[in-house]
């Protein structure tokens, strides 16, 4: 950044080694990406929806400082509860924190909700620059949902996904509660919803890890989820479907919409993978389903993750 550079509206914070497909994605949304801070996208616009940012700093604002004290007495100014975003100049950095009150990314134990503590973000953009922004799109520190891991029981490290994705979404599964899990195998999606006490039919043509096809409430079809129909899998409508299977975004997005359209879920959550080059159509087409949210987790990687839920009249 320069003094002759347009004030900073908006900072989106990519994924780690996705930054030229959050470029992507704010260039199709008209979005102008002046300078990178790390992996933080500083744009002289006003903030547009990301899918691709883990967080978005919505009111960032540049705050000349002459010392360590100055700084820090310009963020308590603002408010009390600021996460640093670290990237140069990090010993000054730190002292700035050290006068801050203690904000600590702690892992959450699931099932937690997400925090609700108001938080903002800062850096130093240079030693006597600081861009602060009091809101921010993520109640996580830098967007990263940290969450106590199970490194024993689950057949692979795909729990975290979905646990993500239901921190996320507000809600998981009840005790008794009915739920599908799509491309199952082998059983590290099954293994979280069993753990919250519902029931679960996993459909895939793969077996199950035996210790997650010996848990109570865990049945097993051994045929495609592209194979059945909604109707033939839930004659009668699941509280729950999920899917972490492997598929082109268009052909997901066709099994996704065949479900809300016959009415046989009341939430969905699935995994949607892309391969090769970023379908930004497809995504697009996630994103503008009623109902639904399409996001970056900090647990994904070149995927997103689609959450819906139906509309409750009352």
């Amino acid at each position: 950044m320069t003094d002759t550079a347009p004030p900073i509206a908006a900072a989106y914070l990519a994924p780690e080694g996705l930054e030229h497909i959050l470029a992507e994605e704010l260039a199709r949304r008209g979005a102008t990406i002046t300078a990178w801070h790390g992996r933080l996208a500083l744009s002289p616009e006003p903030p547009v929806p990301s899918i691709w940012a883990l967080d978005i700093w919505t009111a960032p604002r540049e705050i000349q400082i002459a010392s360590v004290k100055d700084a820090a007495d310009a963020l308590r100014a603002l408010q009390r509860n600021w996460s640093a975003y670290p990237v140069l100049h990090h010993r000054r950095m730190a002292l700035i924190g050290d006068r801050l009150p203690p904000v600590k990314a702690r892992p959450l134990d699931f099932p937690e909700p997400a925090p609700s503590a108001h938080l903002g973000a800062w850096t130093l953009l240079a030693p006597d620059r600081l861009l602060a922004s009091p809101t921010k799109s993520s109640p996580f520190v830098n967007g990263e949902c940290l969450l106590l891991e199970d490194r024993f029981n689950p057949p692979s490290r795909a729990y975290l996904k979905l646990w993500e994705a239901c921190i996320r979404f507000g809600a998981w599964p009840q005790p008794g509660e009915t739920c599908i899990d799509l491309g199952a195998s082998p059983g590290g999606w099954t293994w979280a919803i069993a753990q919250l006490g519902a029931t679960v039919t996993a459909i895939d043509k793969a077996e199950l890890d035996p210790r997650v096809m010996a848990m109570p409430g865990v049945t097993l079809r051994r045929e495609s989820a592209f194979g059945l129909t909604p109707e033939e899998l839930a004659p009668e409508k699941v509280d729950w479907l999920f899917s972490d299977i492997i598929a082109y975004p268009d052909r997901l997005l066709a099994l996704v919409q065949s479900w809300i359209a016959a009415g046989r879920a009341r939430r969905i959550v699935c995994t949607v993978k892309l391969q090769g080059a970023t379908d930004h159509d497809a995504t697009d087409a996630f994103a503008a389903i009623p109902g639904g949210r399409l996001m970056h987790l900090f647990h994904n990687k070149h995927e997103l993750t689609f959450v819906w839920q139906e509309a409750v009249l009352f």
